[in-house]
């Protein structure tokens, strides 16, 4: 039990560390798996890049949590079901606030413009009034 707990701890704090690393840094790109993946944060590039943005510290600080967690595991086995709950779990429900701060941004950026219109006030029955 103490390896698989070890293993998923390693991997989780792996995964989080680079996920929050790549957001920070603006190079984590849309995509299907990885990241803040909300229907805010994925209605444009500029949106996720900022969503994934704020969501990189705590995502990396979950990481770090779990990677400590699992050091701390291999390190005591006696205590280590009960550590490496308790830190899969924190890292988890960090993870999660930073996505929930990311979400919230991204909901916060304005609508992009449509592009068949340029902007304007027809809602998009200019270019139908112009073809007839």
């Amino acid at each position: 039990m103490n390896i698989v707990l070890l293993v998923v701890l390693g991997l989780v704090g792996v995964a989080f560390g680079a996920v929050g690393f790549l957001g920070m840094r603006g190079r984590l790109h849309r995509n299907r798996f990885f990241g803040v993946r909300t229907k805010a944060t994925l209605r444009d590039d500029d949106t996720f890049a900022l969503a994934n943005r704020i969501a990189g510290v705590p995502t990396m600080v979950a990481g770090g949590i779990a990677l400590v967690t699992a050091a701390a595991v291999a390190l005591n086995p006696a205590t280590a079901l009960v550590v490496g709950l308790v830190g899969l779990v924190g890292s988890l429900v960090i993870a999660s606030a930073g996505g929930v701060l990311g979400h919230r941004a991204a909901e916060a950026m304005p609508e992009p413009e449509s592009a068949g219109c340029g902007g304007c006030a027809c809602a998009g029955a200019c270019g139908v009034l112009q073809r007839a």
